[in-house]
């Protein structure tokens, strides 16, 4: 699956951003927030996340980079997104905040940065439906992809004893150089924001990730 990340759409024309990725295949639309707080950046809040969700033709990942998660899944989870990620890194109580996505009907899920051990994860990933990896330090677009291949590895294998049924993504300098290589190791979801973004054809540089 390919999910492009809006971070690095045109959000002077937003919606037409979103109708011509929907258009062009995309299987989610991924929407990164930003709080200023766990991440040096702010990006979008609830009303323009909505605005997004009403023009979409396909479901929502969104992505919090925050620190106070209970609170942002209380904003977002409404808007009914296919996934909502937290961060490991940013919270104490994570079945807490994995039960209370759940209860609104929404898939969780749980992030990791580059250098943050997959083993922490053990005691989790029977709970969520996906683990998101970080394959750039979170806060901006347009980073250079950091090497995860064996992390990747590390998680298939975690997940093939705790949870089969388990989604992997990978967020961050996804092109079409490496997307055939994450893949192979074992990746069902593509985020990519710049890599498709800096194509003139969203649909062509869909099809090139896939």
């Amino acid at each position: 699956m390919v999910a492009p990340s809006i971070l690095s759409a045109d959000f002077g024309k937003l919606a037409q951003e979103v109708e011509a990725l929907c258009e062009a295949g995309a299987d989610l639309i991924h929407v990164d927030v930003m709080d200023g707080h766990f991440v040096p950046n702010l990006t979008i809040g609830p009303m323009v996340v909505e605005a997004v969700a009403k023009v979409a033709s396909v479901p929502l990942d969104i992505h919090l980079m925050v620190s106070d998660n209970p609170f942002f899944v209380e904003l977002f989870a409404p808007l009914k997104p296919r996934y909502i990620s937290f961060h490991y890194e940013g919270e104490h109580h994570h079945h807490r905040v994995i039960q209370q996505i759940r209860s609104h009907g929404v898939a969780p899920a749980i992030a990791i940065n580059p250098g943050t051990p997959v083993a922490l994860l053990e005691e989790v990933v029977q709970y969520v439906d996906m683990v998101l990896l970080m394959s750039v330090n979170p806060g901006f677009g347009g980073q250079k992809f950091i090497p995860i291949y064996e992390k990747i590895d590390q998680l298939r294998q975690l997940l093939q004893k705790r949870n089969p049924e388990c989604r992997i993504e990978v967020d961050g300098g996804v092109n079409g150089t490496n997307a055939s290589k994450l893949r192979r190791a074992g990746v069902d979801i593509l985020v990519a924001g710049s890599y498709i973004f800096g194509h003139e054809d969203y649909k062509e540089a869909i099809e090139r990730l896939r």
